[in-house]
């Protein structure tokens, strides 16, 4: 049997199933619910080498006290280990759309020790407009949804469309705690995220880690140049990196006047 069939019976046989793990020992070990709907490396892999590129940005952005916004939570495996680091003081919005990878949050959720800055899981999309949009959950891994005319090809197909509510930046400041750090992971939809965006960039001026596709990676750049932001190779480490003139797949943006002190967190 070829490996992608293998691979798809295991996507297939796996996909409603979730267990309880920890994050790494950095983040207080704190425990997290996944499951293999959102990618088969929840099944295989230790946690430390889940996403490493993303726990290390984690260490390197986020500060004790920090309100963080997370869109496009999927798990959350940022949102639990940013409140890990953030602390007591600090608190984490966790956005996302998809109903069943809610659950799985809010399971998470009340997990969380009270170390750990407080969660709120907020179930809406993000995007240009106060909306109602189409998303699309995808038949392979749930970390490929995305609003209906974005996403990968490594969807493979559309399992089912989900009418979710969608809400801007702006508006959401109106009810929320401001964020000292945004990360946006919204496959190919960060242009909806932080277009026309008038006082999250103007006023607030968080930290910005976000995925940024190739085909939004010109006007991504432009904007955040525009509004006065240095960015940086999230896929390599902040300490003593040089600005980069372009947004690439990882992007670390940071306002200007504001230093951004990377030194590695361990665990408090």
């Amino acid at each position: 049997m070829q490996k992608s069939s293998i691979r798809s019976l295991i996507e297939k046989a796996s996909r409603s199933l979730s267990f309880r793990r920890k994050l790494p020992k950095e983040f207080s070990s704190v425990p997290i619910v996944v499951s293999p709907s959102a990618g088969l490396k929840y099944l295989f892999k230790p946690m430390s080498k889940v996403d490493p590129t993303l726990f290390r940005c984690v260490r390197e952005i986020v500060r004790p006290g920090d309100v963080v916004w997370d869109i496009g939570a999927n798990i959350g495996l940022f949102a639990f280990a940013a409140a890990s680091i953030s602390g007591s003081t600090g608190s984490v919005v966790a956005f996302e759309p998809d109903v069943w990878l809610v659950q799985l949050l809010r399971r998470s959720q009340t997990l969380q020790p009270p170390s750990s800055a407080r969660i709120m899981v907020v179930p809406i999309a993000v995007a240009s407009q106060v909306a109602l949009r189409q998303f699309e959950i995808a038949v392979r891994s749930r970390a490929s949804n995305a609003l209906a005319g974005y996403g990968h090809s490594q969807t493979g197909g559309v399992a089912e469309v989900q009418m979710v509510p969608a809400f801007n930046l702006d508006w959401l400041l109106s009810g929320l705690p401001e964020p000292a750090v945004i990360k946006c992971d919204v496959e190919d939809a960060e242009l909806e995220v932080f277009r026309d965006q008038v006082k999250i960039f103007s006023e607030i001026r968080p930290i910005v880690l976000c995925e940024v596709g190739e085909q939004s990676s010109a006007e991504i750049t432009h904007l955040l140049l525009e509004h006065d932001y240095a960015l940086f190779d999230g896929e390599i480490s902040l300490i003593g990196a040089s600005e980069i003139p372009r947004a690439t797949w990882n992007t670390v943006a940071v306002p200007r006047e504001r230093k951004l002190d990377c030194t590695s967190r361990g665990p408090r």
